[in-house]
């Protein structure tokens, strides 16, 4: 029994011992681990040497638009046939920045209806007439109602690119932004492009903007599927002298009650410096600038838009749109903007050859009015 015991004892000493070892190996590591990271902390104090490029610079910028190394890029096909015919996706980062700054200077994108879409293929249903409902005794008999009428929406497409160009040493200089340079070039030259096709595009290998769409003085329910409604100011190219606030109340008055939640004017800027000195009887300005930064000035209680492709004011111009722009105006785009870098077409510069995808058109003509300023 008394070597059992002291058996036991030692086997206990002996797992002391092992859990000791343990916590000194333990601190060891963890000793380690505080230096690497205070060597770390001061290495990312110290300033950069000029001309070192940073560890984490993006792949596609250092492999691909600085070098036209094109191993390890992601390939978006064209066609089935070649992967290298397609080009290569644009990062995240890129095209993020793309579509803010569009979002700013193509305002007609910031309140329509934006869709993805994988091909140019994209379709969309329309209902109109509503489904009709009637009374009917306990035991009277139901006759059958009529039905709603399917339209079928399908935005033309075309393909919006950008071609500019950086010289070799601009893109060796390594405090040259890549990235901010491109974004910003590819996004002005887009939203140039789009704001205009959206408002009056042709719809030939373009969107078709909703001033292009037909247009007729009748009321819903009465015009054709796809024909936007206008009122006329009665004087050609001008408001009427007396009361011309009017003629603004009418145009929100013609957009009926359920499409006016989330409605905006749309206009360019010398119109509204125009609309701006319109007063009531008794004295008050009918625009409201926006108390608050960042909230647009309102007219008549809804917001007004500038966009400086819709048309001055002139005879028998469409000047002024009133409406739900997201339940009336769809766009439709592929996600991705995809980037060719082609160094041979005009040495010593390389140019980026950026294309996006986007269609285009009125998706519900009863939630869109134009005011005309003709008799």
């Amino acid at each position: 029994m008394i070597e059992v015991k002291a058996d036991a004892l030692e086997a206990s000493f002996e797992a002391l011992e092992r859990e000791a070892d343990d916590v000194a190996a333990l601190r060891g590591e963890v000793a380690a681990l505080k230096a690497r990271v205070e060597a770390e902390a001061l290495a990312d104090a110290r300033p950069a040497l000029s001309g070192v490029k940073a560890a984490n610079a993006s792949p596609f910028v250092e492999r691909y638009l600085r070098k036209g190394l094109e191993a390890g890029l992601e390939l978006k096909a064209l066609s089935g046939a070649s992967d290298a015919a397609g080009g290569y996706a644009v990062p995240e980062e890129i095209d993020a920045a793309i579509e803010r700054t569009l979002a700013a200077v193509s305002p007609i994108r910031a309140i329509a209806n934006v869709v993805k879409v994988g091909s140019s293929g994209y379709r969309k249903l329309v209902t109109s007439g509503g489904t009709p409902s009637g009374w009917a005794s306990e035991t009277g008999a139901r006759a059958e109602t009529a039905t709603p009428t399917f339209n079928e929406i399908a935005p033309p497409f075309g393909d919006l690119y950008a071609n500019p160009a950086a010289s070799q040493a601009m893109l060796d200089d390594a405090a040259f932004d890549v990235e901010a340079w491109l974004a910003n070039e590819i996004a002005m030259e887009f939203a140039r492009a789009e704001g205009a096709a959206f408002i009056s595009g042709n719809g030939t290998n373009k969107p078709r903007g909703f001033l292009a769409a037909p247009n007729a003085a009748t009321a819903d329910g009465v015009r054709p599927f796809g024909t936007l409604q206008f009122l006329t100011t009665g004087v050609a190219g001008n408001f009427p002298a007396s009361n011309p606030q009017d003629k603004l109340i009418d145009l929100v008055q013609a957009l009926r009650s359920p499409y006016r939640q989330g409605a905006a004017f749309v206009m360019n800027s010398a119109t509204a410096a125009r609309i701006r000195k319109f007063k009531t009887s008794d004295g008050a300005f009918i625009w409201q600038p926006g108390l608050v930064a960042g909230q647009p000035d309102t007219l008549l209680g809804y917001p007004v838009v500038e966009a400086e492709d819709m048309p001055d004011v002139a005879a028998d111009s469409l000047s002024v749109a009133f409406g739900n722009f997201r339940a009336g105006y769809l766009i439709a785009e592929r996600g991705e903007t995809q980037i060719l870098r082609d160094p041979f077409t005009n040495k010593p510069f390389v140019h980026f050859y950026a294309t996006r995808r986007v269609g285009g058109q009125v998706m519900n003509s009863e939630a869109i009015k134009l005011l005309k300023f003709a008799v």
